[in-house]
């Protein structure tokens, strides 16, 4: 069974003890490749670093909404050069965060819509963050978010038609979704969608095409039920192939085989 883990924090500190033997456990439990998104510049660097060093690692570059406080223009033309890599296979981790007051709306909303335009000139599908307030609020991230992507999907290249980008982490309503995927986007699930009280965000994974799914652990953060309260990791991206699978009545295999033709299609890479 071969599975691509789309989102993975990999350069991240909480790996470095130990960074050889989660690939070593990835590779055993068939995880032949992995995405390892940036959340700033440095992290970009260091994304592709590790890309660079591994066939079968690849990287997205972008500045997170928690990361755009600061956001400049310069930021843009430094994307576009860590783009230039062929490793490179999506511009990301961009979108909205509401939950966290590290940066203010106004520049999340720029910084968003900036790389969005880089991501269109650059022929790139893009990896989507999308966070809630921690108090409800009007209009919501969601709301946001998708009021920007409706606006921006209809402008894109014929070469991101099929292949805009993922709703990463997906946790918003089956409204959403529903939008997301009419724009032509796929939806990556993660560690939640096992939780026992999730049967909501289930019901959701089980109305989506199987043709729009992806699997994500988003480590070292979301360990699924089996691993709960410990730090995750690629190997465990099985367990949200697995519960995928058993939404859609298929063998884990199958589901494996779908998903890593879907990673295939959306981010261009190559077989594992």
């Amino acid at each position: 069974m071969e599975l691509v883990d789309t989102h993975c924090h990999l350069n991240f500190r909480g790996y470095d003890r130990d960074r050889p033997e989660v690939l070593q456990r990835a590779r055993a439990a068939g995880v032949s490749r992995i995405i390892i998104p940036g959340i700033d510049l440095d992290s970009c660097k260091q994304a592709l670093e590790l890309a660079a060093s591994h066939s079968g690692i690849f990287a997205a570059v972008g500045i997170h909404p928690n990361s755009s406080v600061d956001f400049a223009e310069s930021a843009l033309e430094s994307l576009r050069m860590l783009a230039e890599d062929p490793k490179v296979v999506a511009l990301g981790e961009i979108g909205l965060d509401y939950h966290w007051d590290k940066s203010p709306k106004a520049n999340q909303w720029r910084a968003f819509e900036r790389q969005l335009c880089l991501a269109s000139s650059l022929e790139l599908p893009v990896i989507i963050h999308n966070r809630e307030g921690r108090v409800d609020t009007a209009p919501s991230a969601s709301h946001d978010l998708m009021a920007l992507l409706e606006k921006w999907a209809p402008n894109t290249p014929a070469s991101l038609k099929g292949r805009l980008g993922v709703l990463h982490s997906f946790s918003a309503s089956a409204d959403i979704a529903e939008r997301a995927l009419e724009l032509g986007f796929y939806l990556g699930f993660t560690g939640p969608v096992t939780f026992k009280n999730a049967e909501d965000l289930r019901e959701i994974a089980r109305r989506a095409p199987v043709e729009r799914l992806l699997v994500e652990t988003d480590g070292p953060f979301l360990a699924p039920q089996q691993r709960r309260g410990k730090r995750n990791e690629p190997a465990y991206v099985r367990y949200i192939n697995d519960k995928l699978a058993q939404l859609h009545g298929l063998r884990p295999e199958e589901m494996a085989r779908r998903t890593s033709h879907n990673a295939e299609r959306l981010f261009a890479l190559p077989p594992g």
